[in-house]
């Protein structure tokens, strides 16, 4: 793509890199252009080098790009030590020290010569020569102090940056209009305009410009965490309890934000046990509850994980995976908690597992695990990372205009409890076995319903939920449990569109697959292969409990061979095809990514290139070539 901006914003924690980023993509998007935003940022409250991507173009983006062609940097003005020599290096320089090396060919650098002395930068001024990068030292600490307060100097900086783009400020003064008002509205107002004139003035040497564009309908501007609380809010969910984890903890507050507007509730509780326990003790009630968690937190969930899969009681639980193990990277993608979420509880599992792809699919696969989880009275997961939950895409804003489901699924009526099988105590059947259910979902009743009454134990149970442990009954109601996910796999095949995603040409020769996050940077790969004359098609998975094996089958029969792209070290989301379709292992490959950063379309690329012409990948990767290869 030639036509775009990446423009990457520097600072420290603390220094309102994040909101300033949001509000430029924002005026941006509503400048007509498509954006896509993305986020690195350390696991501090205050100071730490800190970065944020803008992406915009004039046709659609869905991924980060390979490197960038404009920075912006205001060093850190929480540096904890700004000494070279300290453990951290100098913290005040590494908003420029630190994103030199992926600024292309070219690029133009602001930099707030008020905060980072350009002295201390190594061999900066070669650098600039070799890279032919157009410099512009401002003093945006200075005018930000003289006219207003330092925190101000992000808007001087946007101002310098539309004036360098030959941008105009109107969408710019229209969001600090809508976010602010009285002095503080006119201050930064001044500030912005100062910084433009004054960099309008100078004489420039550089060619880039902002591109235009012009939407068709209305956009809204929203992450994957958006996404998924809309999602649950329009599922009816009314109930939610966390305990707030880096990255799940932006869902949990957007829930809480909005859960008291429709009449819910929203609990935070000592510890994810906890959390998880009270959704299950609310959906038990008969609320359409959730939780979630990331990484240790969602390890915690796995005893009331497994205590809903054994009363049968519906919940949703939403599961950010984060660089691990331990407390790992909490603030870095990874996609390595597949087979934790997959797995994890003792005994055979009988959940559902989605892992959306884009903001669009978050919300549908979120409304999906809803419907499931009280369909078939089951947990259901939806499987995320930092990426996809914090990345900020444009959407069309009619996407969202579905109606709400706020229904129990199968839930008796009273009526209907009346009519359905008793034991000779009163007690109702609620786990009764018929063989002629081939979806095995028994009748449930909620507590407080006339001729309702049941028990519900973690331990295996007979009809009324007694404790159990006659072989027959065992194998019967285990059977029934597990025998719901081939229902639920057919309800998913019966589906007009598909869960899974595809790109490129149906009779290509080769086949890239990934699941979740990596989706659009996949896509993108593959356009550019298929430009270059390469014949290659890419496959997203959705669906990993129960895996889309049909749909997989279809796709590696297809190809000759296949690279499966993931952010995991030991190739997790290959292992669990291998898993359940074996026989397709010699033609898979792995182009595997964990060094805390999201793939780039250009690793996919020499990633493929690997494969048919023994090419060296990207340094920031592993191939792993295929078994037997």
């Amino acid at each position: 793509m030639t036509d775009e901006l990446i423009w990457r914003i520097a600072g420290g924690s603390g220094d309102g890199i994040d909101s300033t980023s949001q509000n430029f993509a924002k005026a941006l998007m509503r400048s007509g252009l498509d954006v896509f935003t993305h986020r690195h940022y350390p696991s501090r409250i205050r100071g730490g080098h800190t970065y944020v991507e803008v992406r915009a173009a004039s046709e659609p983006v869905k991924s980060r790009g390979d490197g960038y062609n404009f920075l912006l940097a205001l060093g850190d003005s929480f540096a904890r030590n700004p000494q070279e020599e300290a453990i951290y290096g100098n913290e005040e320089l590494k908003p420029i020290v630190e994103n030199l090396d992926e600024l292309r060919e070219g690029g133009i650098i602001i930099y707030d010569e008020g905060l980072i002395d350009i002295e201390e930068v190594p061999e900066f001024e070669a650098r600039v020569e070799k890279n032919d990068w157009h410099v512009y030292p401002l003093d945006l600490r200075s005018l930000a102090r003289e006219k207003g307060r330092e925190v101000m100097r992000n808007t001087a900086g946007v101002g310098a940056t539309a004036a360098l783009l030959d941008y105009d400020l109107d969408h710019i003064e229209d969001l600090m209009a809508d976010a602010m008002s009285g002095e503080i509205l006119e201050t930064n107002l001044d500030i912005l305009q100062i910084a433009y004139d004054e960099v309008k003035a100078k004489e420039f040497t550089h060619d880039l410009r902002m591109p235009t564009g012009e939407h068709e309908e209305e956009q809204v501007l929203l992450s994957g965490s958006n996404a998924i609380a809309f999602g649950a809010l329009d599922s009816g969910c009314r109930f939610i309890a966390g305990y707030p984890m880096t990255p799940w903890t932006e869902v949990y507050t957007l829930m809480s934000q909005y859960l008291p507007e429709v009449g819910g509730i929203s609990e935070q509780v000592e510890d994810e046990i906890a959390a998880a326990a009270l959704a299950l003790g609310a959906s038990h009630a008969g609320v359409k509850a959730m939780s979630g968690s990331s990484g240790g937190g969602f390890a915690l969930m796995s005893e009331p994980l497994g205590l809903a899969e054994m009363t049968e009681t519906p919940v949703v639980l939403i599961e950010a995976t984060r660089a691990g193990p331990s407390t790992g990277m909490p603030t870095k993608p990874e996609q390595s908690d597949l087979e934790h979420v997959l797995y994890t509880s003792q005994g055979d599992s009988c959940r559902v597992v989605f892992a959306p792809g884009n903001v669009e699919e978050a919300y549908e696969q979120t409304r999906a695990a809803f419907e499931i989880a009280y369909d078939y009275q089951l947990p259901a997961i939806v499987l995320y990372d930092q990426k996809i939950g914090g990345e900020l895409r444009n959407v069309d804003e009619s996407f969202f205009d579905r109606e709400p489901d706020p229904g129990l699924g199968a839930t008796l009526t009273e009526e209907e409890i009346a009519e359905a099988a008793h034991h000779a105590s009163g007690k109702f059947s609620r786990f009764q076995h018929d063989p002629g259910n081939e979806r095995g979902v028994s009748p449930r009743s909620i507590p407080g319903q006339k001729g309702g009454r049941f028990l519900a134990t973690g331990n295996e149970h007979n009809e009324q939920g007694h404790i159990s442990e006659d072989p027959d009954n065992r194998a019967a109601q285990l059977e029934r449990r597990i025998g719901k996910l081939d229902s639920i796999r057919g309800d998913l095949d019966a589906k007009e569109s598909s869960n899974q995603t595809y790109r490129g040409p149906e009779d290509a020769d080769y086949g890239i697959i990934t699941f979740g996050s990596q989706q659009g940077t996949v896509e993108e790969a593959v356009d550019r292969l298929n430009d270059e004359g390469h014949s290659v098609r890419s496959m997203g998975v959705s669906d990993l409990m129960p895996l889309a094996e049909e749909e997989l089958t279809e796709f590696l029969s297809s190809v000759d061979e296949a690279l499966v792209v993931e952010m995991t070290a030991s190739a997790q989301f290959r292992g669990l095809i291998q898993k359940e379709l074996g026989r397709f292992g010699p033609k898979m490959h792995s182009l595997l990514k964990y060094n805390g950063n999201p793939f780039e379309p250009g690793e996919i690329v020499d990633g493929f290139e690997a494969i048919i012409g023994g090419d060296e990948p990207a340094p920031t990767t592993t191939f792993v070539p295929a078994a037997g290869d």
